[in-house]
């Protein structure tokens, strides 16, 4: 078309008319994305309720415009970093843990014959945490986690040092209040996180807190409170063992840090 088209028809083809056939509606639609003249006729002819919306979503458009930009930024930023540290599934197992270590240095406080039940789960007590803030089951987001560059050991390390975070505390707490060591509390809950991560390469996290957990209740925490003796795992003596098995479990989990590249079901 190398006209303008006749008023009518512009106004028809805004309202919609029915009666204009598909070859002027293409001829009409083909001139106006070269006519600014005839898009402003098409504009003014638009029906009532078709104008008054238009009108509506410009003053909209231009109200938005003149804000700027919504604050979403820092939202982003902090959503990411929580994923990167933390999940929230996290938090009733360690408001557990922060119960079960009270009720344990109010046990120690009330027999005082008894091994002390805070030693005795120190080495555990960060076990559940870590088994939560790393496996799909537990993050709603993980598909996302595990593609992001920072995946792997780096997330699973950051993560348990959020645990850590709550857990030492905790335990400092629980042990000061009862006379307990805090070398001889906090070296062995570290050793048992670092086999936790180290065997997690292997097994999986969750599997490995599971299993060292397991067989920590049975071969030592039950034995020791039944016969009312501390176990030599326990002593003063045994830190050069606990620091030994640290090191060595931190150095494997580090040696497989490929095993961590992507949350998987068993991870």
């Amino acid at each position: 078309m190398t006209k303008h088209p006749d008023p009518a028809v512009i106004t028809g083809y805004a309202g919609g008319d029915p009666a204009i056939d598909e070859a002027t509606l293409w001829s009409v639609e083909v001139h106006l994305e070269t006519c600014a003249e005839c898009r402003a006729r098409l504009a003014g002819g638009a029906p009532a309720g078709t104008q008054a919306l238009l009108d509506r979503v410009a003053a909209g458009l231009d109200r938005e415009i003149a804000a700027g930009p919504a604050p979403t930024a820092r939202s982003r930023t902090w959503t990411a970093a929580r994923r990167r540290w933390l999940v929230w599934s996290l938090l009733p197992w360690l408001t557990m843990t922060g119960v079960l270590l009270g009720v344990a240095a109010l046990l120690a406080l009330a027999q005082p014959s008894m091994p002390s039940l805070v030693l005795l789960s120190a080495p555990i007590a960060p076990l559940p945490g870590v088994a939560v803030a790393w496996g799909r089951r537990n993050d709603p987001a993980w598909e996302l986690v595990a593609s992001a560059p920072r995946a792997g050991l780096g997330m699973l390390l950051r993560r348990t040092l959020a645990v850590l975070v709550v857990i030492i505390p905790l335990l400092a707490l629980a042990g000061a209040g009862t006379g307990v060591s805090l070398a001889m509390t906090l070296v062995p809950c570290l050793a048992f996180t670092a086999a936790t991560i180290a065997l997690g390469a292997v097994l999986g996290v969750a599997r490995a807190a599971i299993g060292l957990t397991v067989a920590w209740v049975l071969a030592v925490l039950t034995p020791s409170v039944l016969t009312h003796h501390l176990p030599v795992l326990l002593r003063p003596g045994s830190l050069g063992i606990w620091l030994l098995l640290t090191v060595a479990m931190a150095g494997f989990a580090l040696s497989r840090a490929d095993s961590f590249r992507r949350m998987s079901s068993t991870n």
